[in-house]
């Protein structure tokens, strides 16, 4: 499993892009963690690469203005999965195959439950609220 950010050079091809200078507790999708009181962030429209066709979305997203955190891309980041999300799963055509709340504490089971069906080729994590993208994971 390999887990999928956004890089936040992707913020300067979007012309729809809004400048924060101060977003504190927002999720940040360059590094995968919350934003602090004293961090400007880019707010921007986003289309994850799962969805194809009827199934692609575009939505907000955050990133840094100048990220310099790595992200570790193996594991599932907790201080993102604190809150009950969506999780939904695509196949190799980018057509979803389906989609549950995902509660904390159990994110690492649903995962692996999705990914044993052979059908599903990668998985979007959402927020419940508002749908925003957070990150995306496929297989290795």
């Amino acid at each position: 499993m390999r887990i999928h950010n956004v890089s936040p050079d992707a913020s300067f091809l979007d012309p729809g892009r809004e400048y924060r200078a101060s977003e504190p507790g927002v999720p940040l999708r360059c590094c995968l963690r919350k934003s602090l009181p004293d961090e400007p962030v880019w707010l921007f429209r986003y289309s994850p690469s799962s969805g194809k066709g009827p199934y692609e979305e575009v939505g907000p997203i955050f990133t840094h203005v100048d990220c310099s955190d790595v992200p570790s891309l193996d594991r599932l980041p907790v201080e993102l999965l604190n809150n009950p999300r969506i999780l939904r799963s695509y196949n190799a055509a980018g057509q979803i195959h389906d989609g549950a709340v995902v509660e904390p504490g159990s994110f690492d089971r649903a995962v692996e439950g999705s990914f044993n069906n052979p059908e599903v080729d990668s998985l979007q994590i959402r927020s419940l609220s508002h749908g925003c993208f957070f990150f995306a994971i496929t297989r290795s």
